[in-house]
């Protein structure tokens, strides 16, 4: 939430002459929460030219200097962006700092660097040129793919934003200056990078909103942690915007109001208000229980991606991570992480949630998720094929790859002795998969054991997702072999209903409140149960409060979302009495039409809401 300072302030002069616009209402991506009023302020970079131009034998030694000199330069600028942390907020430094050491390493002995300047000598182009050209062949190289789209896209604008640094050091292209911004101003953008948003003074701005960026970006993150309401990926800002036009920001819908009319002002500052008592609420609510009102404890845990997202997990009043991805540890990078480099890594996330527990997914990869540096050290021999999201990836290719996954086992265990973990294996679909991973757990435990390490007894325990149909209708055997289940509702949807949601043309059809979705969880639920096992859910449906109700009444006692959809979730268990929630279940799992199930869920809610 921002409150409206400054209001009634203009920004450059000219703008009080301006003629009077109608209202405009653009839409984007809603990525901080809360709602700004205030005048446009506009930030905007001068334009990067870049000439290529062929170089004589005896002037690539210069250029390959030039390249050098804005290197040091950009690592120069960096330290002293690492320095101004001290002043921003404690979540802000724990999310940026981590990627100013990313950046930092990149302008070392890195693949980029080393790439550029084998264009300089190779290709006898200016530095500009190569900087240019290599830094949109890796990032091209990074989006390959069609997995996890949202950390190949982060991973691609990191690369991007270094080389655009090196293009304006090399270039002499001034940066942008945030600091002579008018109090209480919306900043207007094109683009606003992780950087950019350090440089920002939360204090003085109302809000933020750019033309490019995505939900989960570093970007996203940095406004969420400085609190700044913000919309991103707001298509035509820059050319309806002008310096000193008031706008509203609304960083939970997604929209940027341009010149609003009395009635529509009116209405955002009673949103406003709206909103800073509902965050009020949702903030007391970080330490109470997530109890249903008869008494009935509910495990909300949060889903983590990134070790920066920890921040944002203690702020939700989440008792644990119940869906840690490994991706990362693989990804962007030249070489395979080893034991010790993984132990330390989940050591450190195991560390900081300070005895709650954490369940680590083994790497998830293999068919169209290529990770470079295991591709480079031949550790993904037949990767791909025609139709590679049926092919051999997750727990298949592990059991083929054992010392990469005896390796991943090991780090785990050894992070075990700092606090509770569990092991998830993925996409697994027979109990025999189950059977091979745990002899190679029970070994690799074994083994450290004999190098004088005191593991957990027992050890930790080894859970399978429940992600594809085959997976949900043999629950029954894969819970004769596993400690415990994991449904992932969002590969459960798409392998059941044969739809890409990322394919515009079908993502209509995705929806994971299709009775044959929801049959597939509740007879997985049900096997569960019958053997007294942990079930949780961590797909998307798993932070949806609307939802709640549905997977309580399902039998579900444990969710894992995103640390921000923790709160809320947490207040709808503790608006509902399980009985009541088992009835409204009973109802939705005897319709067949997905259009009734969703009315369903939306007349459960509104009941709530009139209860309150």
């Amino acid at each position: 939430m921002r409150s409206e300072a400054g209001r009634g302030r203009s920004s450059p002069a000219r703008a009080a002459s301006a003629p009077e616009k109608p209202e405009r209402i653009l839409t984007g991506l809603a990525v901080s929460q809360g709602i700004a009023i205030g005048p446009i302020a506009l930030a905007e970079a001068a334009a990067i030219t870049v000439e290529r131009r062929a170089l004589f034998d005896d002037q690539v030694p210069h250029e390959i200097e030039r390249f050098d000199a804005a290197v040091a330069q950009s690592r120069r600028q960096l330290a002293k962006l690492k320095a101004r942390l001290a002043v921003l907020p404690e979540d802000a430094v724990r999310e940026l700092e981590p990627l100013l050491d990313a950046y930092a390493q990149m302008l070392g002995n890195s693949r980029l660097t080393r790439g550029i300047r084998r264009r300089i000598g190779e290709a006898k182009i200016n530095a500009e040129a190569a900087v240019e050209e290599e830094t949109e062949a890796l990032a091209h190289a990074l989006l390959a793919g069609d997995d996890d789209r949202a950390g190949r896209q982060r991973r691609a604008d990191e690369v991007r934003e270094i080389g655009r640094r090196l293009l304006r050091n090399l270039t002499r292209t001034p940066f942008r200056n945030y600091a002579a911004l008018p109090e209480g101003s919306v900043l207007a953008t094109e683009v606003l990078t992780p950087a950019d948003a350090a440089l920002l003074e939360p204090g003085r701005l109302a809000g933020v909103a750019a033309e490019e960026g995505g939900l989960e970006g570093h970007t996203a993150i940095m406004l969420r942690a400085l609190a700044l309401p913000a919309v991103l990926g707001v298509a035509g800002l820059m050319e309806e915007a002008s310096p000193g036009e008031l706008a509203i920001v609304d960083g939970s819908a997604g929209t940027v109001t341009l010149s609003p009319t009395p009635d529509t002002l009116a209405a955002a500052r009673k949103a406003l208000g709206a909103y800073a008592r509902e965050k009020q609420r949702l903030a007391k609510l970080r330490r109470l229980p997530a109890v249903t009102k008869d008494g009935e404890p509910v495990e909300l845990q949060a889903n983590l991606e990134l070790p920066v997202e920890l921040p944002l997990i203690a702020q939700s009043g989440a008792v644990g991570i119940g869906l840690l991805r490994t991706e990362f540890l693989f990804m962007n990078r030249d070489d395979v992480p080893d034991e010790d480099a993984q132990a330390e890594a989940y050591t450190q996330i195991v560390e900081a949630m300070q005895g709650d527990p954490v369940t680590i997914r083994v790497l998830d990869w293999g068919g169209e998720k290529q990770i470079e540096s295991l591709v480079a050290h031949g550790w993904v021999p037949g990767a791909g094929g025609e139709n590679p999201a049926l092919g051999v990836r997750g727990i298949r290719l592990l059991l083929k790859e054992t010392d990469l996954f005896e390796d991943q086992l090991a780090a785990i265990l050894r992070a075990s002795l700092k606090g509770p973990v569990r092991v998830l294996l993925p996409m697994v679909t027979v109990p025999a998969e189950v059977r091979a991973a745990r002899e190679l757990y029970e070994r690799v435990a074994r083994r450290l054991k004999r190098r004088g390490l005191d593991l957990p007894e027992p050890l930790p325990p080894l859970g399978v997702m429940i992600e594809t149909p085959g997976a949900a209708l043999a629950a029954d055997g894969l819970a004769l072999e596993a400690d415990f289940f994991a449904i992932g509702t969002n590969d459960l949807a798409m392998y059941t209903l044969a739809v890409d949601r990322s394919e515009v043309g079908a993502a209509s059809l995705y929806d994971p409140l299709h009775p044959a979705v929801l049959r597939l969880m509740q007879f997985a639920i049900e096997a569960a149960l019958r053997m007294r096992m942990p079930v949780s859910v961590c797909g998307e449906i798993a932070g949806d409060p609307k939802l709640t109700p549905l997977l309580l009444g399902l039998g579900v006692r444990s969710l894992s979302m995103t640390a921000s959809a923790v709160p809320r979730v947490k207040q709808a268990v503790r608006s509902v009495e399980i009985d009541a929630c088992a009835r409204f279940a009973r109802l939705v799992m005897e319709q067949s039409d997905p259009q009734r199930i969703a009315e369903l869920v939306a007349q459960f809610g509104q009941k709530l809401k009139a209860e309150a």
